[in-house]
């Protein structure tokens, strides 16, 4: 009997350990997101943000015509809001801001996939798949795919 009950509590305690290392990572990931992706690159263009959260080689893809894949650089796509913030276009009112609701964070080791519902002020505009990697500095923003509404 003293045996089971040490094995669960071991389980238990192992399990809730698991649990909190569990949303911990997913906590860093809403951060890296919600750092270089929201504020960063949609609300404000502000490229210490950008870089927080971003992977340098990070690519935007997409499908355009004909079945044709588009790729939009990190660089490409960081250059472009920073230029939009020095001609005063950004950042963005409160009424058109950008915000995200997170639908899932799947993680297995260092890689994860996050699934987020994308909102212009009231309005869903996107469902995006970002996949993250965790490097030494933390998680990173290494690609994203997306659903326009």
């Amino acid at each position: 009997m003293k045996t089971s009950v040490l094995i669960f509590t071991m389980l238990f305690s192992a399990a809730t350990l698991f649990s909190q290392d569990a949303n911990k990572e997913k906590e860093a990931i809403k951060m890296a997101i919600q750092t270089g992706y929201v504020e960063g690159i949609q609300n404000e263009g502000d490229a210490k943000k950008i870089d927080a959260g971003i992977h340098p080689d990070f690519n935007l893809l997409g499908v355009g015509e004909k079945e044709q894949m588009w790729k939009l650089p990190i660089k490409e796509w960081k250059a472009r809001q920073v230029k939009k913030r020095k001609a005063g276009e950004l950042p963005l009112p409160e009424d058109k801001k950008v915000s995200v609701e997170y639908e899932f964070i799947d993680i297995t080791g260092n890689a994860a996939v996050a699934k987020i519902k994308f909102f212009v002020g009231e309005e869903q505009r996107y469902v995006d798949y970002i996949s993250l990697y965790k490097f030494e500095s933390g998680w990173k923003m290494v690609n994203k795919i997306f659903y326009a509404l």
